[in-house]
């Protein structure tokens, strides 16, 4: 066990010092001008540098019907391993992007609200904490950095701990004056050529920085040179935790929340230092919009807020100002993001006096996932480590509650011949004889409201929580487990509002159920059939039977030697197993032998494996002739003989082996499985 000395020694070995005096730069204004002209992107407002953040971390294109479709990859949280990944919402995530691009290049959108709106537990508050993180970690990035300006204390100008930094961590270029502005950045336009964004010089000072300007002004006889000279520009690194550059704001109760919370507030014990509380030095700028400058500000439950707040919100979106007591307006430079849940949305809409609101936001939906495959990605983040949650989850137990979920979240098809369960499984990638990429899209199109409502994912993680700590005995939890848990919390769930859907949501389960059992009975008949050497034998027997039969040859009968006609009950028994008619089989015969022949001339060995439709159908025959030796129905008896548990444990192990099974939920399932044996509900 290593002691104090070695842990010490080992950080110390790895601290990187240069990498801290980057993050603490300090020099003077010339200094900084020299920066901006060896790297102009240090000055990028804060839409830009939020874009620029997310394609930093790179991004993937893919195909869907045909359509070329983007991922951006910093939504998979790669620097936290996946810690507030939010998976699907593609169409979200790039609606989002989209509108950052945008407000970087000037478009328009950089004066509204960006508006995240979906029903509760849809990632809307994951995706505004992933914003506020990534920009905080690109911020102490070299391609992120950003600086800010502090001035001279007048009395004691040579003390370095007596500087008094701009409490909005203003951009230092804000002390050009304005009629030199164009002509100072057309200076750097060779560095700006190479840049992604032409530099551009647009904000005044805030009050206290104006303060210390006029003073010094003042004091130099208006010689602006003079006045840089007591300028000290530092980097800044984004912190929420230390509000710079990232602040939050949520509803709290009206008596005790005001918009000074906002803008900040008057310092009543400075007042009587300075003789007035118009004096800026009397002043806290502390209030969210004042420290998110340069940076993100979130709003949380944003149409909760009192109306008071909203005016405040009006003019920092459109104009990029705010206005703190007793002072001027004053320039902020922060994306704006707001979310919100679908009643108060509206209730937004029906609300006439808001329109001025309405107008200012840019809505980007943010739904419940659709996707089979991605709900489950969910909830495996969280229960998907046996070590720290302390039991085993066996199969199928997650991707059930998850099914449930998003069965919840689907529209019944227009289309009769389709169920709300194939639905899904289209929506998931899977094939249905009939539907092509085109009609799934029509799907989509007709389902509106598709992922508005439904059941939160929250739901789901609370009933899983519920099973893993119900069954303190059980050394795994099952499906059925899980599925007790999340019906028995429909009656008193408090976002359903009728009986009607109540029911509907148990009507569901009872879908999820069958599917279930249709699963683990396959999965069993698979394992019953996982006899190599039997299978290889059956596809031997089959294929010299189909051989002969499309040759017109006759057989050799191993045993007796004698030639025999193909066996056309061993043939058909197979291929009944998946639906091929008697019309069809002399087609389907031909199809195996030209499959093989194929291989043959490209120098490959047929394996039976390779062809899907054969291999279900050798499983299927193998499992009808194996289950009567094997009695899985004896497992609902209390006595079981020696031969038939030996000949039921190999079948435990190969669904411990091949399906994530362990020894309690392998038992489990297979008197699962042999209870429908028991009751004759099992067709093979």
């Amino acid at each position: 066990m290593a002691g104090g000395r070695q842990i010490v020694s080992f950080l110390a070995e790895r601290q990187n010092l240069d990498q801290f005096r980057k993050k603490n730069w300090q020099g003077t204004f010339e200094q900084y001008l020299d920066l901006i002209a060896q790297n102009p992107s240090i000055t990028r407002n804060a839409f830009q540098r939020c874009y620029d953040m997310i394609l930093s971390y790179g991004v993937d294109t893919y195909e869907v019907s045909r359509e070329k479709r983007i991922h951006y990859r910093f939504f998979d949280d790669p620097l936290d391993q996946g810690k507030d990944a939010i998976f699907g919402l593609e169409d979200s995530q790039v609606q989002l992007v989209n509108a950052l691009k945008s407000a970087a290049h000037g478009y328009g959108i950089e004066k509204r609200v960006l508006l995240l709106h979906g029903p509760v537990g849809s990632s809307k508050s994951t995706m505004a904490r992933l914003l506020k993180k990534g920009i905080e970690r690109y911020s102490a990035k070299d391609e992120g950095a950003l600086y800010s300006l502090g001035w001279n204390d007048p009395d004691d100008p040579s003390d370095p701990a007596a500087i008094h930094w701009c409490p909005m961590n203003e951009e230092p270029l804000h002390l050009i004056p304005e009629d030199f502005r164009r002509d100072v950045a057309a200076q750097f336009q060779e560095a700006s050529a190479l840049a992604d964004y032409p530099i551009s010089i647009s904000g005044e000072l805030c009050p206290f920085c104006r303060f210390h300007y006029m003073e010094s002004l003042n004091r130099y006889g208006g010689d602006w040179t003079k006045v840089i000279a007591d300028i000290h520009v530092r980097r800044v690194i984004l912190s929420e935790k230390d509000r710079i550059g990232i602040g939050t704001f949520q509803p709290k109760d009206e008596k005790n929340q005001d918009s000074t919370e906002l803008t900040g507030d008057i310092n009543y014990r400075k007042i009587a230092e300075y003789g007035t509380d118009s004096d800026p030095r009397a002043f806290n700028f502390d209030g969210e919009f004042n420290v998110a400058n340069r940076g993100i500000i979130e709003f949380v439950e944003v149409l909760k807020l009192d109306v008071a707040f909203l005016y405040d919100l009006l003019g920092a979106s459109q104009e990029h100002k705010v206005k703190p007591k007793k002072f001027a307006q004053t320039d902020i430079d922060e994306v704006i993001l707001g979310h919100t849940n679908e009643p108060e949305y509206r209730r937004l809409q029906n609300n006439e006096f808001m329109e001025a609101l309405r107008d200012r936001t840019v809505k980007i939906d943010v739904p419940y996932v659709t996707r089979l495959s991605n709900e489950v990605k969910i909830y495996e983040k969280d229960y998907n480590n046996q070590k720290v949650i302390g039991k085993h989850i066996a199969p199928h137990t997650i991707e059930m509650a998850a099914m449930w979920a998003v069965l919840t979240r689907l529209e019944e098809p227009k289309n009769a011949s389709l169920t709300l369960l194939q639905k899904l499984k289209l929506y998931d990638g899977k094939s249905l004889p009939g539907f092509t990429e085109e009609n799934i899209k029509e799907l989509k199109s007709q389902a509106k409201r598709e992922g508005m409502l439904g059941i939160s994912p929250r739901y789901v993680q609370d009933k899983i929580s519920n099973a893993l700590v119900a069954h303190p005995d059980a050394t795994s939890i099952n499906p059925f487990m899980v599925m007790n848990e999340l019906e028995s919390g429909l009656g008193n769930h408090s976002l359903i509002t009728s009986e009607e859907q109540r029911d509907h949501y148990r009507q569901l389960l009872e879908v999820v159920k069958e599917e279930y059992e249709n699963i683990v009975k396959n999965e069993v008949q698979r394992a019953i059939a996982a006899d190599e050497d039997a299978m290889a034998r059956l596809c031997a027997n089959y294929i010299d039977n189909v051989k002969a039969y499309t040759q017109r040859e006759r057989v050799k009968n191993k045993f007796t030697g004698q030639y025999e006609e193909p066996d056309d009950r061993l043939m058909r028994s197979i291929e009944e197993k998946i639906d091929i008619p008697d019309s069809r089989k002399d087609d389907f015969r031909r199809e195996i032998m030209n499959y093989i022949g194929a291989l043959s001339i490209d120098g490959k060995k047929f394996d039976y494996k390779t062809n899907e439709r054969l291999y279900k159908a050798l499983q299927l025959k193998l499992f009808e002739d194996q289950k009567d030796s094997i009695k899985l129905t004896s497992l609902v008896s209390s006595v079981i003989d020696q031969e038939t548990q030996e000949k039921i444990d190999v079948v435990k192990q190969r669904l411990i082996r091949d399906h994530g099974y362990d020894d309690e939920s392998a038992t489990d399932v297979l008197s699962f499985v042999a209870s429908i044996f028991a009751r004759g509900d099992v067709t093979s």
